[in-house]
């Protein structure tokens, strides 16, 4: 393994490590020296890969747009109509939160809640470009298929994302009754047709 290939790994380590404190005790709350720790790491070890937990959060912000947007990319990838990728990416969605909810939960409780870390270089939705261009082709191609409306793209993916964030929310406050999986059939149907031509 190449120098730069075990620097990766150990960067990808501490932005896990980061994702799953940053979720369980919040993004002010958890330090550097609590990174470090967790992973039997020096401070100064840590600087060497994030200057500042500023740069370290923007990184995973990208990460997570990547990791996201690659899930998506597949999707829209596949020869399926546009309500059964409607579907596909409430299963992912739902199947992130559920299997690494940390991912989810930095989205929704870090990312769209301490703007102000997020101000210098990640304006807009700079950060979540990755994700953000899939969503976007798959409006455009629902679209061009004749079955979604031609819309305001923003209102159509605060709708979108909005019912998602706020189921995942509900599922994380322990308000839904039932796990997630249950919803797919419904949230798949109630997003496709407000969307739909």
């Amino acid at each position: 393994m190449k120098i730069t290939d075990k620097k990766q790994e150990k960067k990808n380590q501490i932005i896990q490590s980061s994702l799953e404190l940053f979720s369980k005790k919040g993004f002010y709350n958890t330090t550097i020296p609590d990174i470090a720790k967790e992973l039997s790491m020096s401070v100064g070890n840590m600087y060497n890969y994030f200057k500042s937990k500023d740069i370290l959060a923007k990184e995973i912000i990208s990460f997570i747009s990547i990791y996201l947007g690659n899930k998506l990319k597949a999707i829209n990838e596949l020869d399926i109509s546009t309500e059964e990728k409607t579907r596909k990416i409430i299963e992912i969605y739902f199947k992130t939160a559920k299997l690494r909810p940390e991912i989810i939960d930095y989205f929704l409780r870090i990312f769209l809640s301490n703007r102000e870390v997020f101000k210098d270089g990640c304006e807009g939705m700079i950060c979540v470009n990755e994700f953000v261009t899939e969503i976007m082709i798959y409006f455009e191609e629902g679209v061009k298929a004749g079955d979604l409306r031609d819309q305001d793209f923003f209102s159509a993916f605060g709708l979108f994302m909005g019912y998602l964030g706020g189921m995942v929310f509900l599922k994380g406050e322990k308000v839904l009754p039932n796990d997630l999986d249950n919803y797919i059939d419904d949230v798949s149907y109630n997003i496709y047709k407000a969307l739909s031509v």
